[in-house]
């Protein structure tokens, strides 16, 4: 039988966990904000000084770009900053439009050393160390890369769940996520998302959900109250699998996909459960 107390108190976990997961995040943000801070008011002076004081500018694009330029920058001592440093400006953008710069500085003590990452303002939870060992101490140029590429995919996905909220906030009651945002869990319709890499900004295993539905129309609006059911016999209901709404975010991005998965979703839910008689 349907009892609604099960509800009440599934709600109210709900919305304990809800609120320990907004805290968890809000104290991650600070933390790390507060943490790079100064090394990014530090780091943005010496490029604003260094871009100052150049009297010789160059410019490489693509294949120009190689290990060999940065040794010729080490050797002619002209680098960004001052000692045997190199400084990276990561340009972030969103949608066409400007978002976060992030700095990385590079340090080679020697001609005879590889360079290493001496500072940097980029998140804590992107995996910099890892390429570092990876990639830096081999091809310093894939390093600066790869690093972008982290950079931009994070803001991008990070930027598809803000827009996300911001247009479908009333809508999306539940949504929790990796601080990379790698992984991103949807409610109402149960989506879960995980991307291949840190690098993806679509995701690459999909998986969407919904349950069969316990309806109760309300005589004083036209609005249904929806909550999950359970069967005539009194066991769990089976959900069902939304190939559509798989579709639209394999190949879209988070908002427009669920503009897409709303717009469509009480045809599919009649399609799918009308022939069942959900008991109330």
């Amino acid at each position: 039988n349907y009892a609604p107390e099960e509800d009440m108190r599934l709600e109210t976990t709900r919305a304990r966990f809800a609120n320990v997961i907004k805290r968890h995040q809000e104290l991650t943000e600070r933390l790390s904000r507060d943490s790079d801070k100064t090394i990014f008011d530090r780091v943005q002076r010496e490029f604003e000084a260094a871009r100052a004081s150049q009297t010789q500018e160059i410019c490489l694009d693509g294949e120009q770009w190689n290990d060999g330029q940065l040794a010729t920058i080490r050797e002619r001592v002209i680098c960004c900053l001052e000692g045997a440093r190199i400084g990276i400006q990561y340009e972030t953008f969103f949608s066409g439009e400007p978002c976060e710069l992030y700095y990385c500085v590079l340090e080679s003590k020697s001609f005879l050393e590889k360079m290493t990452v001496l500072e940097h303002t980029i998140p804590f939870f992107l995996p910099i160390r890892e390429a570092e060992n990876d990639l830096l101490l081999s091809n310093a140029m894939k390093f600066i890369d790869h690093i972008g590429n982290l950079l931009q995919a994070y803001v991008d996905r990070r930027e598809q769940v803000r827009l996300l909220k911001e247009l479908y906030g009333n809508q999306v009651v539940e949504l929790y996520h990796s601080l990379p945002y790698h992984m991103i869990e949807l409610a109402k319709v149960t989506v879960s998302l995980k991307y291949a890499n840190l690098v993806s900004v679509l995701p690459t295993r999909i998986r969407a959900l919904v349950w069969p539905m316990h309806q109760k129309e309300t005589s004083t609006s036209a609005t249904t109250t929806i909550k999950r059911g359970i069967d005539t016999l009194g066991t769990q209901p089976i959900p069902a699998r939304l190939s559509y709404a798989e579709d639209a975010l394999r190949s879209m991005g988070l908002p427009e996909a669920y503009a897409e998965i709303i717009l469509n979703l009480r045809q599919v839910l009649q399609e799918l459960f009308q022939p069942q008689n959900v008991a109330e």
